[in-house]
Order: C-alpha cells, then sequence, then structure tokens
C-alpha cells in the first residue's frame, strides 16, 4: 500500500491570522480626524448696573462742577407729585422722605466735564436720570455719554464711507452719469475720471449720493441736462424752450437756475408730457 505524504498542516492559517492581527494594529493607531470646533456667540445685552459715564454740558468744560442738591424736587409720575430727591450714598432710595434719619448727602463732582458712576452706585445713576438739570429733562446741564449710539454713528459712517466706493467702482458707468450730472461732475470725459470725481464727492456726503441713486429729481435733472446737451431743448435765461420750434416750455422767473425750473416742472402733472417726449427723443439718440 503507497505511503501517503502529510501536508504540513496550519501555515496558510497562520498567515492570515497575523494579516488580521496586522490590520487591527492599524485600525487602531491610525489618526482620527478632528471635528471643526463649533463657535458659540451670543449677543450681550445692556445692563443696568453696568458703569456710566456722564459729562457737562456747554461749551467750555469746568475744571469741576458740583451739582446741587438742596431743594431739588422733581415730579413722579407714579405717585402724581411733587417729591424732593437727594444723593445719599448709603441709602437706597433718592427719594427725601424714604430715607432714614442716618441719611448723608454725597457730594457729586464732575471733574474737567466728565463723572464715571461706577455700577455698585445705582442711586447716584438714578439721581443724575432724574435730577431737573438732565438734559433729558429738559435741563442743560450735564447728559449721560450714550457709548452706544456714538459706536453705532461711526460704524454707520464706516459702512456708508465703503458703500459708496463699491458703488462708484462697480456699478456700469451708465447708471453712474445722471448722478454724476446731478452733482455738476464733467461727464464730457473717460470713464475712469469720471468715477475719481464722482467718489470725491461721495465721500463728502455719502448718505446723500447713496440715496440719489433713487431720487426721481436725479433722473430728471440728468435727462433735463442731456436734452440741452444733444439740442433737444434749449435753456436759457427767460425761459425753456423746444430746439425744433422755438417754443417756449417753461417760464423761467428772474434770479432762478433754469435747470432746476425745467427738472421741477417735468416732475409735475402739467409736465409729465414734456419730460415723456424728452426721454423719447434721448431714447433715439
Amino acid at each position: 500500500m503507497a505511503q501517503q505524504t502529510r501536508r504540513s498542516p496550519g501555515r496558510p492559517k497562520k498567515a492570515q491570522a497575523t494579516q488580521v492581527e496586522e490590520t487591527d494594529v492599524l485600525e487602531a493607531t491610525a489618526p482620527k480626524k478632528k471635528s471643526s470646533p463649533t463657535i458659540k456667540w451670543q449677543e450681550k445685552k445692556e445692563n443696568r448696573l453696568s458703569a456710566e459715564e456722564w459729562q457737562t454740558t456747554g461749551d467750555k468744560t469746568p475744571i469741576a462742577l458740583i451739582i446741587k442738591q438742596k431743594n431739588v424736587t422733581v415730579f413722579d409720575s407714579n405717585q402724581n407729585k411733587i417729591r424732593s430727591i437727594r444723593y445719599c450714598p448709603n441709602e437706597n432710595s433718592i427719594w427725601t422722605e424714604e430715607q432714614s434719619e442716618f441719611a448723608k448727602v454725597g457730594a457729586i463732582i464732575f471733574r474737567e466735564g466728565r463723572l464715571i458712576v461706577r455700577s455698585d452706585q445705582p442711586n447716584l445713576k438714578d439721581f443724575l436720570r432724574a435730577h431737573p438739570g438732565n438734559v433729558a429733562n429738559g435741563g442743560a446741564t450735564f447728559k449721560l455719554r450714550d457709548v452706544q449710539k456714538k459706536i453705532d454713528e461711526e460704524l454707520e459712517t464706516e459702512f456708508q464711507a465703503a458703500e459708496v466706493v463699491s458703488i462708484v467702482r462697480d456699478k456700469d458707468i451708465l447708471d453712474l452719469i445722471p448722478v454724476a450730472i446731478y452733482f455738476g461732475v464733467n461727464v464730457d470725459a473717460k470713464s475712469s475720471e469720471i468715477r475719481h470725481n464722482l467718489l470725491r464727492i461721495a465721500k463728502r456726503n455719502p448718505q446723500a449720493f447713496i440715496e440719489s441713486f433713487d431720487s426721481p429729481q436725479v433722473q430728471a435733472r440728468a435727462q433735463v441736462q442731456q436734452a440741452n446737451d444733444f439740442d433737444i431743448i434749449k435753456v436759457k435765461s427767460d425761459g425753456v424752450y423746444w430746439t425744433d420750434s422755438n417754443t417756449l416750455i417753461v417760464s423761467i422767473p428772474a434770479g432762478m437756475d433754469g435747470y432746476d425750473v425745467m427738472t421741477r416742472f417735468c416732475l409735475t402733472e402739467k409736465g409729465s408730457l414734456v419730460h415723456e417726449r424728452i426721454k423719447d427723443e434721448l431714447a433715439k439718440l
């Protein structure tokens, strides 16, 4: 009987097991992707207990200003009567009748036109807010410096300045021409020169410049100006005439600008047909 040759068992399985183990090691040591951090932010609400800055009014800043506290009375709308107030640091109320017998009046001094009221002085804030010398109450001695209002105004100014730059840079030159004419910019020039001169004007009054794009008067003024330049009408000292027939459109009162008079006339019901004809004639050019 032939002797059978026995194969060495187990080697392939062992190799497979090693491969699995190596894979497990690779998976275990592979670096994990870091997730992007979540940004959280919440609008800060106004804190009634935060510090306030008060300032004196007028052109001249006093070195020191002491606020009067003797016989200071104000109208209390909650009780519908006149009541006496005074500032006492050791009291919770500014109403004299509600203060204790140990109340001591504290000095209120503006130094070089400024007074900082700390967050732990709510009664001083109440006193200044109620005082008849406060501008908010019709007085003329001091006022609360609205820091947030100033920030908002400065921010709006900066935004408008940036907006006019974008408008002058990005708008088609044909959209800028009516505004340029309205502001007296010479439009018989290269587009870059028109943009440059218009930008200088826009920076001086950003709001007026921005609003001019939605103004019917701006468009009408530009159309009147161009109608005169292209001999559709003639703006003379005594009136505005059709060039082809020399027919009077509207009279110009002495001392008034003919273009302004004609622009206002075009925006009236009586001048609407004239305005339409001018626009039609310009469209044919």
